[in-house]
């Protein structure tokens, strides 16, 4: 070889090397994605999002790590090896979020299913890089390793920005796994078309069409996946879904029960909503001499607000709801506006959609009755909506003989979780007056009725189809199994309220 010649080590990368190295980009944007989708999936159907995070992220990167040891036994055929990678990753990682949705369903034992499919994924995904850097280690060995994990790690960026902001919010989950194994298989197939020593690989070819083929279909059918599995789900049939930015929405119906579910959790039945949102609702309301301005957070199907507007004094109404696609629909299609009375069009309230913990502490109107109508804390994200902070926050907010009621899980399923709400609110400078409601979707269902100040005994309030005064004075008994017990205060920096609410429920589906 001539002097000044380039060793065969130190080659610049060349159109091949430039393919290389920008699937590495495409397969870490992917395997970072499935990462995501299995851990969103996680939270969605299995509640407690950090324990899900955590436990699938630390799962995933374990199985890499295996991955990476195991590619030392390669010995040849790195680039065969590479492309069949590519593919299984894109039939498992693509067809990885619509799966355990209908395994959901259909298996006692969810958990092995998830961590089996999570465990193969980043096995794989681990044995990516090793034999990338190996397949260019023709070129200049320190600037494939800088090139390569370059791209890894910029691939990271873009899943970590695109699953959030574009990806969740326009396509789901289903779609978006899909879309990310169509990418891996599209990587395999480009090199194969690309690569001169990819020219024997003839099967891999007509495979990776094969599985691009399919991915492409299931991406086309992926709403209709996603019904299948919600039909497996419910007990009653699906009349409307909707993947938000936020949360799933799925309404169902059998004869005159309509049901609204997030997430898969139930959150009213239409044959005895009544009975949980006038529990909610007038106890504080009818203690208020004449409430005028009113604040609901949550309850953006607009029944906690029906409740309300029943008072003729109100003037102004301010709902704050974090997901706007739950306000639109239930403003805007006909037979649910029937059912919330149009509550969320009428004159005197105003929709906000908004994170409720950040609003409370930076609003600075006073309103003479707050209405609490949160999901339950199945995650920190939740869970921070009853902590002491956000409460003092919320304390800011009252003017002068206002009231407040909070919905509080059930103190019979729960009564930990119930008693650590009132706990919470107590040391946050409330008087409370904790109460319960029996609603039969739900069961017995608590509630805490809170002030700044004192809280009268009784309260006038529109005669309802559940509520009497009669009624409610019996709210506010507790038998000796829901009785009061010790309770620590839900803090930021503990979020006690969250695991004391998923012992309980772990224990009573159990």
């Amino acid at each position: 070889m001539a002097e000044g010649d380039p060793s065969p080590q130190l080659r610049k990368p060349t159109a091949p090397g430039a393919a290389l190295l920008a699937s590495a980009f495409v397969v870490a944007t992917c395997g970072l994605i499935y990462e995501l989708l299995a851990s969103t999936l996680a939270s969605y159907l299995l509640g407690d999002s950090v324990t899900q995070f955590s436990t699938v992220i630390g799962s995933y990167l374990f199985a890499m790590g295996i991955g990476s040891w195991c590619s030392r036994y390669v010995k040849r055929d790195e680039l065969r090896l590479f492309v069949r990678v590519e593919l299984l990753i894109a039939i498992l990682g693509g067809f990885s979020a619509a799966a355990l949705f209908l395994l959901f369903p259909l298996v006692d034992h969810f958990r092995v299913a998830l961590y089996s499919i999570v465990l193969a994924i980043g096995f794989l995904v681990g044995l990516e890089i090793p034999l990338l850097i190996r397949i260019l280690r023709g070129y200049d060995f320190r600037e494939v390793v800088s090139n390569v994990l370059t791209f890894d790690y910029v691939g990271a960026l873009a899943a970590s920005l695109l699953f959030p902001l574009v990806l969740m919010p326009h396509l789901g989950m289903i779609r978006t796994g899909f879309l990310f194994g169509f990418a891996n298989a599209a990587v395999a197939l480009a090199l194969l078309l690309t690569l001169p020593r990819a020219a024997r690989l003839g099967l891999e070819k007509a495979v990776a069409v094969v599985i691009l083929i399919a991915l492409a279909a299931g991406f086309v059918g992926a709403e209709r996946l996603q019904k299948w599995a919600e039909v497996a789900s419910y007990a009653e049939p699906v009349i409307y879904a909707e993947s938000s930015r936020f949360q799933r929405i799925v309404l169902t119906r059998r004869d005159d029960d309509l049901r609204l579910y997030l997430n898969g959790n139930l959150q009213f039945s239409s044959r005895d909503e009544y009975r949980y949102h006038e529990a909610l609702v007038h106890p504080a309301m009818g203690r208020v001499a004449s409430p005028r301005n009113v604040l609901i957070l949550g309850g953006g199907d607009g029944l906690a607000a029906r409740e309300v507007l029943r008072y003729p004094s109100v003037e102004r109404v301010t709902l704050v709801d974090l997901d706007p696609a739950m306000t639109k629909l239930f403003a805007r299609s006909g037979f649910l506006t029937r059912l919330n009375g149009g509550a969320l069009t009428d004159k005197r309230l105003t929709v906000v959609n908004a994170d409720g913990f950040r609003w409370v502490r930076e609003a600075t109107g006073r309103y003479d009755a707050v209405i609490v109508d949160f999901p339950d804390p199945v995650d920190f994200s939740v869970g921070k909506l009853y902590t002491e902070t956000f409460y003092r926050s919320l304390v800011r907010l009252l003017a002068p003989g206002a009231m407040v009621a909070v919905q509080s899980t059930s103190p019979l399923v729960a009564p930990q979780a119930y008693w650590t709400v009132a706990a919470t609110m107590e040391a946050a400078g409330l008087t409370t007056r904790p109460y319960h409601a029996y609603v039969p979707s739900f069961g017995e269902w608590g509630f805490i009725l809170a002030s700044a100040g004192t809280i009268p005994a009784e309260g006038r309030f529109p005669r309802g189809r559940f509520l009497t005064p009669a009624v409610e004075r019996q709210l506010f008994a507790f038998p000796p199994d829901m009785a009061r017990r010790p309770a620590e205060v839900n803090r930021l920096d503990n979020q006690i309220l969250v695991r004391e609410f998923g012992k309980a429920w772990a224990r009573y589906e159990s």
